[in-house]
């Protein structure tokens, strides 16, 4: 995927026609990558999942990320939602400094020091 391209969903359906075109048509990876645009890579994890799993591995997986990043950009946050956005925050600080780093700055221009002396076990 390039950078700035919005990533593709597939659908159950269109997992199952292109695993069907190679495992039942004998049709290559290779080709079902040029004829339905999609990285062969993933092609390849479908199948190893569907060999495994059947068509319940082909499920929408459902939300995954940050489930406070809506929150980070929203103006108006309820207190319940503002003090779990606090708390996020202030996990992922104690994460990282457990870890021996902090984050100085934000955007761009963020990056990541190590403490010096840190207890790290």
């Amino acid at each position: 995927m390039k950078k700035g391209q919005k990533k593709r969903i597939w659908t159950k359906e269109q997992k199952i026609e292109i695993i069907n075109k190679h495992l039942k048509e004998h049709i290559s990876v290779r080709t079902i990558e040029k004829e339905y645009n999609v990285d062969r890579s993933l092609v390849c994890h479908w199948i190893r999942d569907y060999n495994e799993l059947g068509e319940k591995a082909l499920e929408p997986k459902g939300h995954k990320g940050n489930p406070y990043a809506a929150l980070h950009t929203s103006k108006s946050l309820s207190e319940t939602e503002s003090l779990k956005l606090q708390l996020a925050k202030l996990e992922i600080e104690n994460e990282r400094l457990k870890k021996g780093y902090e984050v100085k700055g934000v955007g761009a221009s963020k990056e990541f020091v190590i403490i010096k002396d840190a207890n790290l076990k």
